[in-house]
């Protein structure tokens, strides 16, 4: 008699699909690929606050629209504003300051809008190497500067250092009061290296290094 499977199985909080490395995958292993260190898509910011102003407007907007056609359907006069903008709109030549002026505007809200919806935005985030494919982890930019500094801060002769991080980029500007400056150079470089290296990052930011001899007091 074989003993009943107490094996506890975790939902999987994906949906899963067909993939060339097996019979199935979860649909984030698919936007993965694991060469050369692995790569991983950037958060999406949910942008709640654009989304719910716009709403708002387009909302109230269309429904003093509404009110207004359906008090002209009903026999009353139209506003005085939306009488005032016709005979606006049909006077007014599309040279006059004001129309380019306002068709200025709605265009760069238009292009504002269309950098929000294909951005991901969350550049505070930095994605890291998923460990599986129905996980997805993100590190805080500042927390990542901050170990990196702590790293730093164990090289023999560093006195200060102020790390400044990007998604591209590394940059350690490093205070050095003794030994040569090329061998401190030399050993920040690598402790940086290491501690991105730990760091599991998707995508590994470029380092630059700058080391100097601190100032006289």
């Amino acid at each position: 008699m074989s003993e009943p499977d107490t094996t506890r199985r975790l939902p999987t909080l994906e949906k899963t699909e067909r993939g060339p490395d097996g019979p199935e995958q979860s649909a984030s292993a698919a936007a993965y690929t694991s060469a050369g260190g692995g790569r991983a898509g950037r958060f999406w910011s949910a942008r709640r606050l654009p989304a719910g102003l716009v709403a708002l407007v387009v909302l109230a907007v269309a429904a003093l629209f509404l009110y207004d056609v359906a008090a002209v359907r009903s026999g009353q006069p139209a506003m005085a504003w939306r009488r005032r903008l016709a005979d606006e709109l049909a006077s007014r030549p599309l040279e006059n300051t004001w129309v380019l002026a306002a068709a200025a505007l709605a265009m760069a809200l238009g292009l504002w809008l269309l950098v929000l919806a294909v951005t991901p935005g969350l550049r505070g985030v930095l994605p890291m190497r998923p460990a599986t494919p129905a996980v997805r982890a993100g590190l805080d930019r500042s927390a990542a500067a901050l170990v990196l500094r702590d790293r730093v801060m164990e090289v023999p002769g560093v006195q200060a250092v102020r790390i400044t991080m990007s998604r591209r980029k590394v940059t350690a500007r490093a205070v050095a009061h003794f030994r040569e400056l090329d061998e401190v150079r030399g050993d920040v470089d690598a402790a940086l290296a290491e501690g991105l290296e730990r760091l599991g990052l998707a995508r590994t930011p470029g380092m630059s290094v700058h080391v100097r001899r601190a100032g006289k007091r």
